[in-house]
């Protein structure tokens, strides 16, 4: 989780696409044309299921135009041959208040 991220950051986007699973991964990403400054991130809960599947909640906040966002996200991970590839996210509901 946390070298996607990085990634996302530097804007490696090769490195994305070989550990995005096969079967999500887009064909192509264009992150040099994002305006997006990511500032942080935070991992709030990992959770194992078996030897081959997991799950990161996070929330990594980024600027727009000078204006903050967070993107919070539970992403599922598979580990094929060895590797581990994200595979897709849910996004949570924001607690009502």
């Amino acid at each position: 989780m946390r070298s996607r991220y990085s990634a996302f950051v530097l804007k490696v986007e090769p490195y994305l696409l070989e550990t995005w699973h096969p079967e999500t991964r887009p064909a192509t990403l264009d992150l040099a044309q994002g305006k997006i400054n990511w500032i942080g991130l935070e991992v709030r809960q990992q959770e194992v299921a078996g030897s081959d599947a997991a799950s990161v909640e996070f929330i990594a906040c980024y600027k727009v135009g000078g204006r903050a966002h967070r993107l919070h996200e539970v992403s599922r991970f598979v580990r094929k041959q060895g590797r581990w590839f994200y595979l897709d996210g849910e996004f949570p509901e924001p607690a009502s208040v």
